[in-house]
């Protein structure tokens, strides 16, 4: 039977084992990962499903597979039984895993998985996302990106206005890489989709957070610099909406995420093939 000592560490996030405890508090901790120590984030049992997510989705425990159990996992990461099961509790409302009793923890198809999550989408990007993956990404971006650009043409509220020209002329700014260019490019695209005033297309602003950050970092010459025909591309869709320009609009960025695409499927194709970086193309300003 544990000890009152013991139960009190566990409760705290620590684990004794003869081999001293892992530390619990936020920001504290660290899980060992591959012989490293990796330290945790502000919570112990979302950083560990971070961790465990990332794992599933890049088929270190594929679809169909057991998890380790519990003594093997507790041990592996140096964490209390209550910080695991409670990972397992977000991984489990993802639709990655299901426990029985008995049986273990088991990787449930890919089928089940919540791919509107968007830690499930940041995971897959995380790992070595794929041709077909990423182009299912901008499929879900052209029925909801061009159609909203539209909207905001339409509508034109002075805040999102105002936030769309502040993104837009940051991203100028920040073109050489003297800022956070991808921050910028990512409020260019949440502010247009913020404009529409639709709370429906607003609750896809998690999913589309994450596909944006994951597409632009791979869909880039590196992830400090913008292609020149990129950023004249934005700048038509800036201007259309400005201008109220509904269809011009939609146009402008149905072209800049068709071209988008193709970016990121080069640099795939570069990376599978074992090669360097794309070479860097001419630029060629949108029409």
């Amino acid at each position: 039977m544990a000890s009152s000592g013991r139960a009190d560490r566990e409760a705290r996030g620590q684990v004794s084992a003869g081999r001293g405890s892992a530390r619990g508090r936020t920001g504290d901790s660290a899980v060992r990962r591959g012989g490293e120590s990796v330290p945790f984030g502000r919570n112990i049992h979302e950083s560990l499903a971070n961790i465990l997510g990332t794992e599933i989705v890049g088929e270190v425990y594929p679809p169909g597979s057991l998890l380790p159990n519990e003594f093997e996992m507790r041990e592996r990461f140096a964490v209390s039984r209550t910080a695991l099961r409670e990972a397992y509790r977000v991984l489990t409302a993802k639709g990655l895993i299901v426990s029985r009793p008995k049986v273990g923890t088991r990787v449930r198809p890919k089928s089940d998985w919540n791919m509107l999550d968007p830690e499930v989408l940041a995971w897959h990007l995380q790992t070595v996302p794929t041709e077909d993956f990423v182009s299912d990404l901008f499929v879900l971006r052209q029925m909801v990106e061009p159609p909203a650009a539209a909207m905001a043409a339409t509508l034109r509220p002075s805040a999102a206005i105002e936030r769309i020209t502040v993104a837009y002329h940051e991203m100028e700014r920040f073109r050489d890489g003297t800022g956070d260019i991808i921050g910028a490019d990512l409020q260019f695209h949440l502010a247009i989709l913020e404009a529409t005033g639709n709370h429906f297309i607003g609750a896809l602003g998690g999913l589309i957070h994450a596909a944006l950050l994951g597409t632009f970092k791979l869909g880039w010459e590196s992830p400090a610099r913008m292609q020149e025909s990129r950023l004249l591309q934005h700048k038509a869709v800036f201007e259309a909406i400005r201008d109220g320009e509904a269809d011009g609009a939609q146009k402008a960025m149905s072209l800049l995420l068709t071209d988008s695409i193709s970016d990121v499927r080069e640099f795939l194709r570069v990376r599978k093939a074992g090669g360097g970086p794309p070479p860097v193309r001419a630029s060629v300003a949108s029409k």
